[in-house]
């Protein structure tokens, strides 16, 4: 039986996930696992691009791991591992480093977003390359797909350039990875603006049914509706848009109508909203909290996953230090 095509993706380890994280990335991540062979991965070296503490990234990592796995990750169909325990990534950036133009890394939108963002006022090295250390991430495993939003896009053409660029200097060594999109629903946060942990505004997987409840009730809604009698508009309510994830048919209607009739207040409305979006996430809930309790258990899942993932690093390293040709 043919290989199936690999898939790779990771994640920077920044404690629990919230909903926004799981509709956006890691769902997907749990579909691809019926079709393609994925590989997944704490991003830890990453955390360095522009940060220098890190005495919570390890408890960070495990929460993160504990909610891959009870979104239903499993170990058994994905390779699940730790960047920095898979070093043969940290050789092939060096040799990336060598044969990457700067201006081709100056020129990826996201690095002076971050310093802006971030108000940066003496960008690291780590900083500008972090698309290069991407790049041997992706091409360690000559993943065939990446999945990604579209903002991501310029990263994977990135990838493809220093694929392209590699090859025509050593020889064939690395596939071009390709882009699969990711239909990122938009996820809100309790105040309306994008959901982020930054904010506060986040609802996240660990959460409570009563916690999700107290953060879904006092959710803004459309600033048009200031009496329980006004008409509304669904098209500009933040909780419209979770129903949208969440909310089947006929309820969807109900809730859309009632809104621009004046017929449930907003508090009916999210009634209707809790009703059907607490169940999926307390399953995950659950499933997640068996696994945060045996940390150890955890910790052995991407200690396992990251000796699989260091079997592939090798072969790959082997073809790329013959190619590279510098050792007798």
């Amino acid at each position: 039986m043919a290989r199936r095509e690999r898939v790779l993706s990771g994640m920077r380890p920044s404690g629990g996930l919230h909903l926004g994280n799981y509709l956006g990335a890691l769902a997907n991540w749990v579909t691809l696992q019926d079709d393609y062979d994925c590989f997944y991965f704490s991003a830890d070296w990453h955390v360095l691009t522009d940060r220098s503490e890190t005495r919570d990234v390890p408890a960070n990592t495990i929460e993160m791991a504990a909610d891959w796995l009870g979104a239903g990750l499993d170990p058994e169909r994905s390779t699940l591992f730790i960047q920095s325990w898979v070093p043969e990534h940290a050789e092939l950036l060096l040799l990336f480093s060598m044969v990457t133009p700067v201006g081709w890394l100056e020129r990826v939108p996201t690095y002076k977003e971050r310093i802006e963002q971030q108000e940066i006022v003496s960008p690291s090295y780590g900083l500008l390359g972090y698309p290069l250390l991407q790049a041997a991430d992706i091409l360690m495993y000559k993943a065939a797909w990446v999945p990604v939003g579209v903002d991501q896009v310029p990263h994977v053409e990135l990838t493809r350039e220093v694929a392209r660029r590699f090859n025509n200097t050593f020889g064939p060594v690395f596939p071009e990875p390709d882009a699969k999109l990711t239909q990122i629903p938009k996820v809100p946060g309790t105040d309306g603006r994008k959901m982020s942990k930054s904010y506060g505004n986040d609802i996240e997987l660990a959460d409570s049914e009563e916690t999700i409840r107290q953060k879904v009730r006092p959710m803004v809604t459309d600033p048009a509706r200031k009496r329980r009698t006004d008409p509304g508009n669904p098209e500009v309510c933040p909780v419209f848009d979770l129903h949208r994830i969440f909310t089947p048919e006929p309820d969807l209607t109900t809730a859309a109508t009632g809104c621009r009739t004046a017929g449930i207040g907003c508090l009916d409305c999210k009634d209707i909203l809790l009703k059907h979006m607490l169940p999926p996430l307390g399953r995950i809930r659950e499933r997640r909290q068996a696994f945060a309790e045996k940390p150890d258990a955890i910790v052995e899942v991407l200690r396992d996953g990251s000796r699989r993932a260091q079997v592939v690093a090798r072969q790959t390293m082997a073809e790329v230090r013959e190619a590279v040709h510098l050792s007798p």
